[in-house]
């Protein structure tokens, strides 16, 4: 960067002359007030003879350009590795974030829009960071070296062109403010579009059977065009930087030529004084331009960061202590003392009052109407959520006092809505336990009863089975998520409906599976099958989040209307 600026410096006021005295073999001639560096610069050509300086003049150019690309070069790869670097950095900060986040918070947010922080935004710091930054300083210096070279020939001339100069900040400036405005609207534009995308390419099978494919492309036509309107509004107050800094420089050139001409006019200064002071001055008005670019690109970057550090300052609401401690396997209970848990303030209170125990090697199905809280009360136990009042314990040690890894090692989850990710057979059935054999997943899936379909895939356990298990049925998938529980081999199991969206077939084989997997563990079940209600050996019945009744079948068709409505309703059917 530094040899550079001394070249463009330097080439202002040497070229021309030396060429001169090369062709009419006279002593180059030196404009008053030149810099002492300069002066030096001449003294030593004059003293070559003009053949000789014909001889290496062309290898000193040449040797200069090399010097000066190489030093670009060098300055521009190790400010794009730095920002490169900060990049990854600022990525893997978010990602962090974002998984150390508490269930609440992917309850509120859109899977899109965190995608959305994490690409498109980064991607408006990384355009700040490899040429924002670059341009900073390296056109920065630039003008530090053209001043420096006005002064030293005209000081008031460049003491009253420096003062009016800075003006050119004022519209810049305002353009930039109303730039970040926009370039945030245009952060959630982004958002609403990756959205879209992923719920409608997940989903594609909905709407497809529901034909609104046209629906759906002019919701996203609108999206798309707002942030297309958005990003031209960007676009046209980005060009007027360039216009705007240009008319200020010709206003500051017509000045120069009308003041610092008249004096050549009357002898008051020598011509050759007069081109350098013009060329310097005028040699500023590029890098300036840069400049009104890079602060078009730091405002963007800057609305880009006020998103990215909404998510990176945010603390999770469920976090581990300090001080935690490692939880036992379970031995005696679960015991849900007085527990009181809300969503937030506005949806009320869905769980109030609840007292239950749970012993090790009991199986509870908890049943109830739809949206009674019997979810919620599951999820309660991985500490997915913390309770506002009351707490939850394992062999009286309360949960919030473990270590998220303790507890949640000892609990198996198998959810109505499985979830696979795109990877191998293989891979979705040892998640979590990277180092088991192939010997331990083949035995998981044959308990599982998911070993024999597994074979008749392409490549076997090798099958890579799309993005959330596309390829596989409902049951297929079931299967698989009961084998990953096998291969975690918990002490609690929590059955989340696991078979409510199963056809008959599907469902024979993944309550087979699932009566494998219940032997010998602790279980809770949010039932709908009567098999597994008539065979658990207590019954919890929840009614808009309190316990109305607590027993085994036979007890609860006497003592429970709730539970008979919905024996005869629904469990009978």
């Amino acid at each position: 960067m530094l040899v550079t600026s001394i070249f463009k410096g330097a080439e202002l006021s040497m070229l021309v002359p030396l060429m001169d005295r090369i062709l009419n073999q006279k002593k180059i001639i030196v404009p008053d007030h030149l810099p002492e560096f300069l002066n030096k610069i001449v003294a030593q050509l004059n003293a070559i003879e003009p053949q000789a300086l014909l001889t290496f003049l062309p290898f000193v150019i040449l040797g200069m350009l090399l010097l000066k690309h190489g030093f670009v070069y060098l300055y521009q790869y190790l400010m794009n590795d730095i920002s490169q670097q900060v990049m990854r950095d600022v990525r893997s900060q978010l990602y962090n974030k974002i998984q150390s986040q508490s269930m609440d918070f992917f309850s509120k947010k859109r899977t899109g829009e965190l995608i959305s922080r994490i690409t498109h935004d980064v991607q408006l710091i990384e355009n700040a960071v490899s040429y924002a930054v670059t341009d900073l300083f390296f056109q920065g210096f630039s003008i530090l070296i053209y001043i420096c070279i006005a002064f030293s020939i005209h000081f008031k001339a460049a003491a009253i062109i420096f003062l009016v100069f800075p003006l050119i900040a004022l519209p810049i400036s305002q353009l930039g403010r109303r730039l970040r405005k926009i370039a945030k609207s245009s952060q959630e534009r982004m958002a609403d579009i990756n959205s879209i995308l992923l719920e409608t390419i997940g989903g594609i099978k909905v709407v497809k059977a529901f034909c609104t494919e046209r629906f759906e492309m002019d919701r996203f036509h609108g999206k798309n065009h707002q942030f297309y309107k958005l990003k031209m509004k960007s676009i046209k107050r980005t060009l007027l930087t360039n216009p705007l800094t240009e008319i200020f420089g010709a206003v500051c050139a017509i000045i120069i030529i009308l003041w610092l001409g008249r004096q050549v006019m009357h002898q008051e200064l020598s011509f050759g004084v007069f081109v350098l002071f013009f060329a310097s001055i005028m040699s500023t008005i590029s890098p300036v331009k840069k400049m009104g670019n890079v602060n078009l690109l730091i405002q963007q970057a800057l609305s880009a960061n006020e998103r990215i550090y909404e998510i990176l300052d945010r603390q999770p609401t469920i976090q581990e202590k300090l001080d935690a401690l490692e939880l036992p396997t379970i031995r005696e209970r679960i015991h849900f003392e007085n527990v009181w848990f809300r969503y937030d303030e506005e949806s009320g209170d869905v769980l109030k009052g609840i007292n239950l125990e749970v012993k090790v090697g009991e199986l509870v199905a908890i049943v109830g109407p739809t949206g009674t809280g019997k979810t919620t009360l599951a999820n309660l136990i991985p500490r997915f959520y913390d309770p506002y009042k009351g707490r939850v314990s394992i062999d009286r040690t309360d949960i919030r006092q473990v270590t998220f890894r303790s507890l949640r090692r000892q609990i198996g989850i198998v959810a109505q809505e499985t979830f696979l990710f795109n990877d191998t057979v293989r891979a979705n059935i040892a998640y979590g336990c990277p180092q088991i054999s192939q010997e331990d997943v083949e035995s998981a899936a044959k308990k599982a009863y998911a070993h024999d379909f597994i074979m008749k895939m392409p490549q076997g356990y090798d099958t890579i089975i799309g993005d959330r298990g596309f390829r596989l049925s409902g049951g297929e998938k079931q299967r698989i998520a009961i084998a990953r529980a096998i291969v975690k081999n918990p002490a609690i199991l929590i059955l989340d409906e696991a078979t409510s969206q199963l056809d008959s077939e599907s469902e024979k084989f993944v309550q087979e599976a699932l009566d494998l997997l219940m032997q010998g563990r602790t279980v809770i079940a949010i039932a709908h099958r009567l098999s597994t209600i008539k065979k658990a050996d207590k019954i919890v019945v929840l009614d808009r989040g309190q316990v109305v009744g607590i027993g085994r079948h036979d007890e609860l068709l006497n003592s429970s209307p709730l539970y008979r409505r919905l024996y005869e309703t629904q469990f009978q059917t």
